[in-house]
C-alpha cells in the first residue's frame, strides 16, 4: 500500500504556484536572517527548519544573513552562538552574509532617495515625532522639517554620517504619506545616529539603517526570491515593497515577503528581552541553562536536533497564531531517545539493601540489555553483590493495596538479577530506615530459564551494587514556569511564575559502565527518565542533567489538579448540607487543603471567574479560593468580575457566603471603601 504523501503547507504552495506561472526554479533562493542580539530559541528553530527545509526541498541556496544594524545590542558572541545552533540542527548555509556588508550601498540608496525628494532629515524629538504621526484612527500631520530642501537634507545627512551631531538629534525619514491608514507608512525612519562600536565595521559608521529599510534591500541585493517572516511583519510588507520600488531593476529577481505564524509554546517565554532579563537577574545560569528555551539550553539539557526538527515538522506551518503544548516537544524527544539511548541503572535517592543470604565476598557480572528497541545495541555486564542501593520510594514496610514494589513479606525482582523478599529493616535513631534486609531466591536469576526465574512477582526494581557504584551529581530539571502563559497577565510580572523547584541537585549513584561517560551522551536511567552528560563533567566528577521523564508528569499534574478542583466543588455541596458540626469542620479542612495544594495559577483564576453566578455554592467556592489560595490574589481577577462576585455574594441568602465575602472584602484594600456601606 502506497504511503500517503504529506500535503504542502501554504508557503510550499506559494512556491509551487510561482514555478507553475513561470518563475525559474534555479532562481529560488531563501535566507535565515537572525539579529545577533541574543541566543536563538525554539521559536527560531521553527524558522530555521522552514527556510533550510525549503532549500533542501527545492535544491535552492539558503543564506545565513545576520541583520546587524544595531551595534548597541549586537555582539560577536551571539553571531558565534547562532552559527553553532544552525549547524547543530543539521543545516548548512550557502553564504554567510551580514547587513553590514551593504552599509555603503544602503547609504548610497538613501542619498538617491533624498535627491528624488523621497527622504528628509527630521530634527524633532522622538516624542514630537510620535505625536505628529497621529493614531490608527487619526491621520498624521506634516512635521516642521518635512519640506527641507534637498541641499539641506544632503548636507545634514552627510554631517550625521561624519559624526557631527549627537545621538537623537537627527534622523533620516522616508517621505511617503502622513495620512496613510498604515501607520508604518507615515514617513518611517530610515537612519538614526549611533556613536557605537560595531562588531564588524568598528567605528567606520556613525549612522545605522533601521531594520525595515535594511531588510528588504538586503534581500534584493542577495536576490532572495521568497522572504519569509512571522506574522507581526504583515503590516510591514507595504513598506518592504515601497523601499524596493525605489531601487528595483526589472532585470533582477524581486523579493516578495510572506508571513507565517510564529511558534508560541505554553509554560515558556520567547521574548529575547525577557530571556535576557532571566540571565541578567541570575534567575538562570546563563543563556545555555538547561531550563531556557534557547537552542543552546535545550542542547545542554539533552534535547536532540532530530527531536526538534521532528517537532517543527509536526506542528507545521500555519497562517494563524496558536499555542503549542510543550509536551509535544517532549513527546518528539522521548520518541527519538527511546530508539537510541542506552538503558543503564542509576539510583538517585538511595537506601541500602542487604541480601542476607548472599555470600559477602561474591560478585557476579550479570548480562544487561543495552536497548531493547535496538537489536544491534547488544549487552553489557553489571556487577551484582550482597549490598546494593535501591530507591527509597521503592520500599514500604507495610504496603497498601496496589503497591507493586518491595515491602516486608513480599517479593520483587531486581532488574537483570534475582527475585528478593523483604524480611526486616534496620532504623536510625530518628526512625528513618538505614538498611533493608532481604533474602534472594538462588535459582531465580533472570534469563536463566529455571522454573523459579519464570515466577511472576509484583514488580521489578532497578539497583546499583554499592562497592562498584560511581557517585554522580544529578541535576533534576523541571519547567521554568508554573503557569502556562507566564507573560500574559497584565498585573503580574512573568518572574512571579518562576518555578522554585525548576532545579534540584542530588547526589546519586550510577553503574560502573558510566565511568567514562562523555559530555552530550544520552542515557535512559531505567524507571527514572532520560538523562544527558553535562559539559561540567570532569575526569573526577560525573554530572548528569535530567532531560525528560519517561511520562509527561505535567500533563498528569494538570489533570490531577483539574480533577481535584472538580471534586472539591462536590465537597462544598456536602459541606453546605452537613448538619453535624464536627463533620462539617472536617469537610472544610479538606476543602481548604485541596485549594492550598493547587499550583496552577490560570486554573485557579479561571475557576473563580467561572463560578461567579447566581448559585450560592458556586459563590462560596470562588470566595474560598480567593481566601485560601496563596497562588492568586484579588488583583488577579478582572475588576468587573471581582465586583460582581462581591455584589452577588453580599446579597446571597447563604450566611456562609456572606460571612466569607465580608472577610475577603476586608482584606481587599482596593475595594474596601467601595463596599463598606453594603458590608
Amino acid at each position: 500500500m502506497a504511503l500517503e504523501e504529506k500535503s504542502l503547507h501554504f508557503i510550499e504552495q506559494i512556491i509551487e504556484d510561482s514555478i507553475a506561472t513561470g518563475f525559474p526554479k534555479e532562481q529560488l533562493r531563501f535566507r535565515f536572517p537572525p539579529e545577533p542580539n541574543g541566543y536563538l530559541h525554539i521559536g527560531h528553530a521553527k524558522s530555521i527548519c522552514l527556510n533550510f527545509g525549503l532549500g533542501l526541498k527545492y535544491n535552492a541556496p539558503v543564506n545565513l544573513r545576520f541583520d546587524d544594524t544595531n551595534p548597541a545590542k549586537e555582539e560577536q558572541e551571539y553571531v558565534d552562538a547562532i552559527k553553532e545552533d544552525v549547524k547543530w540542527l543539521g543545516f548548512n548555509w550557502s553564504e554567510e552574509l551580514y547587513s553590514s556588508d551593504y552599509f555603503q550601498q544602503l547609504y548610497d540608496w538613501a542619498i538617491l532617495l533624498i535627491k528624488k525628494g523621497k527622504a528628509y532629515v527630521d530634527s524633532q524629538t522622538s516624542e514630537d515625532m510620535a505625536a505628529q504621526k497621529g493614531t490608527p484612527t487619526q491621520p498624521g500631520v506634516d512635521g516642521p522639517y518635512r519640506n527641507r530642501t534637498i541641499e539641506e537634507n544632503l548636507q545634514l545627512f552627510e554631517g550625521m554620517k561624519n559624526g557631527d551631531f549627537p545621538e537623537g538629534s537627527h534622523v533620516l525619514r522616508a517621505k511617503i504619506d502622513m495620512a496613510s491608514t498604515n501607520m508604518l507608512m507615515r514617513d518611517p525612519l530610515m537612519y538614526r545616529i549611533l556613536h557605537r562600536h560595531h562588531h564588524r565595521t568598528g567605528n567606520d559608521w556613525n549612522i545605522y539603517p533601521m531594520y525595515d529599510y535594511a531588510h528588504g534591500e538586503s534581500d534584493y541585493l542577495e536576490q532572495i526570491s521568497h522572504s519569509i517572516c512571522t506574522l507581526e511583519f504583515v503590516m510591514h510588507r507595504e513598506l518592504y515593497d515601497w523601499f524596493l520600488d525605489q531601487i528595483y531593476d526589472s532585470n533582477k529577481v524581486r523579493p516578495h515577503q510572506y508571513e507565517f505564524a510564529r511558534l508560541n509554546l505554553n509554560y515558556t517565554v520567547m521574548s529575547k528581552r525577557k530571556l535576557l532579563q532571566l540571565v541578567q537577574d541570575k534567575v538562570v545560569n546563563g543563556w545555555d541553562d538547561p531550563r531556557m528555551p534557547t537552542i543552546s539550553g535545550l542542547r545542554r539539557r539533552g534535547y536532540t536536533a532530530a527531536s526538534i526538527r521532528k517537532f517543527c515538522d509536526t506542528i507545521g506551518v500555519a497562517k494563524r497564531e496558536n499555542i503549542i503544548d510543550i509536551s509535544l516537544l517532549d513527546f518528539c524527544l522521548r520518541e527519538d531517545l527511546n530508539k537510541k539511548a542506552p538503558r543503564v541503572m542509576a539510583v538517585l535517592d538511595p537506601v541500602k539493601l542487604v541480601i542476607t543470604n548472599y555470600p559477602e565476598d561474591k560478585v557476579e557480572w550479570l548480562d544487561a540489555e543495552n536497548n531493547q528497541e535496538d537489536e544491534a545495541a547488544g549487552f553489557r555486564k553489571v556487577p551484582f553483590s550482597r549490598e546494593l542501593y535501591i530507591e527509597k520510594e521503592d520500599f514500604l514496610e507495610v504496603a497498601p493495596a496496589k503497591f507493586f514494589r518491595l515491602s516486608i513479606g513480599n517479593e520483587v525482582r531486581l532488574k537483570n538479577g534475582y527475585i528478593i523478599k523483604g524480611e526486616s529493616v534496620v532504623k536510625n535513631s530518628d526512625g528513618s530506615i538505614k538498611e533493608i534486609h532481604v533474602t534472594y531466591d538462588t535459582d531465580s536469576l533472570s534469563g536463566s530459564g529455571s522454573e523459579a526465574s519464570k515466577r511472576k512477582v509484583a514488580g521489578t526494581l532497578h539497583w546499583v551494587a554499592i562497592n562498584h557504584a560511581i557517585e554522580a551529581e544529578v541535576r533534576l530539571y523541571d519547567r521554568l514556569f508554573t503557569d502556562e502563559a507566564p507573560d500574559s497577565h497584565k498585573e503580574k510580572s512573568f518572574l512571579e511564575f518562576v518555578n522554585p523547584s525548576s532545579l534540584q541537585i542530588v547526589t546519586g549513584f550510577v553503574e560502573p559502565s558510566l565511568q567514562d561517560a562523555v559530555s552530550g551522551t544520552h542515557y535512559q536511567f531505567q524507571r527514572l527518565g532520560y538523562f544527558s552528560v553535562d559539559k561540567d563533567t570532569t575526569d573526577s566528577k560525573l554530572v548528569f542533567n535530567k532531560t525528560v521523564g519517561l511520562k509527561d508528569a505535567w500533563e498528569e499534574k494538570d489533570k490531577k489538579e483539574a480533577n481535584l478542583l472538580m471534586n472539591t466543588q462536590k465537597e462544598i455541596n456536602k459541606y453546605v448540607k452537613e448538619k453535624d458540626a464536627n463533620l462539617a469542620s472536617a469537610l472544610l479542612t479538606s476543602i481548604v487543603g485541596n485549594i492550598e495544594s493547587i499550583d496552577n495559577y490560570s486554573l485557579l483564576t479561571q475557576t473563580v471567574s467561572k463560578n461567579i453566578k447566581n448559585d450560592n455554592n458556586a459563590l462560596l467556592f470562588s470566595n474560598l479560593i480567593l481566601k485560601y489560595s496563596d497562588k492568586i490574589s484579588f488583583k488577579d481577577i478582572a475588576n468587573d468580575s471581582l465586583q460582581k462576585l462581591y455584589t452577588m455574594s453580599l446579597k446571597s441568602q447563604s450566611t456562609l457566603v456572606r460571612e466569607i465575602v465580608i472577610e475577603n472584602i476586608k482584606n481587599d484594600v482596593i475595594h474596601l471603601d467601595q463596599f463598606q456601606t453594603l458590608i
